[in-house]
Order: structure tokens, then sequence, then C-alpha cells
């Protein structure tokens, strides 16, 4: 059975998306730690991330890359984290948090609201600047 992430790549499930190439998608979290949190995932299902071939690695390393800067740039935020935990959804994933304080990449705390209109402005303020910076991109 196809995992929750490859049903959303094959448009079964509605996401925010934000970028995607032959290889890689991007979409905003709908259970986000912080305004902008992103996960990105690569379209060849692998439960474990270390388990991708070092090319499909490299691919999806570069692409997160990529989304980072555009979410720097659509988010107001210090940096954004990055971390891999892969133990809630079977399919390998990078999640890009927008961070003012390490605290806000906590996993285990209150996880922000924020409503579809929100949600909808910030996956397009993020496309936008993969669009302007990395058009092959989407």
């Amino acid at each position: 059975m196809p995992s929750i992430f490859s049903r959303i790549i094959a448009g079964e499930i509605p996401s925010y998306k934000v970028a995607e190439d032959e290889n890689n998608y991007a979409f905003l979290d709908i259970n986000p730690l912080r305004p902008g949190h992103v996960l990105v995932v690569p379209k060849h299902e692998t439960d474990y991330i270390f388990d991708l071939t070092d090319e499909e690695y490299a691919s999806l390393t570069l692409f997160a890359k990529r989304v980072a800067e555009a979410v720097k740039c659509a988010v107001t935020c210090k940096r954004v984290g990055v971390a891999v935990l892969g133990m809630e959804v079977p399919h390998a994933h990078i999640h890009l948090v927008p961070l003012n304080a390490e605290s806000d990449l906590n996993f285990f705390g209150e996880h922000a609201k924020v409503e579809a209109e929100e949600m909808q402005r910030i996956a397009d303020a993020i496309a936008s600047h993969m669009t302007e910076n990395h058009p092959e991109l989407f």
C-alpha cells in the first residue's frame, strides 16, 4: 500500500506544494511546528533515508537546500532547521522548519495552528521564490 506521501505526490491527496522536480517533491506540513514547515520527500518511495541510493540521497539533499533558501526568503526567521526522524511515515523525508530559536524545533511541544488561507499564502510565497531562483524545480 502506498504511503501517504506517495498518495500526495500522485495527487490523490491534496497538498500545499512548494516545489518539485523529476525526483523530489516539497510541500507544507499540515501539522507544522512553525508556519512555513516544509516536508521534502523523494518521489521514489523508500522507508529509510539512508536506504536511498547515493544519487537519490544527493538529489534529495540538494533539492532540500534550494527549498530551504526559498523558505528563508518567504518566512520571517533567523534560520531554517533541518530534521530527519523517519518514524512517523514509512517514506523518507526531510523536515525544514523556520527557526527563531532552537526550541522551535521541538516535535513534542505545541504545534502551530495555521489556517488554510495562511497555508496557501505561505506555499505561494515559497513557490514564488522557487520559480524566481530555480525555475526548473516547479
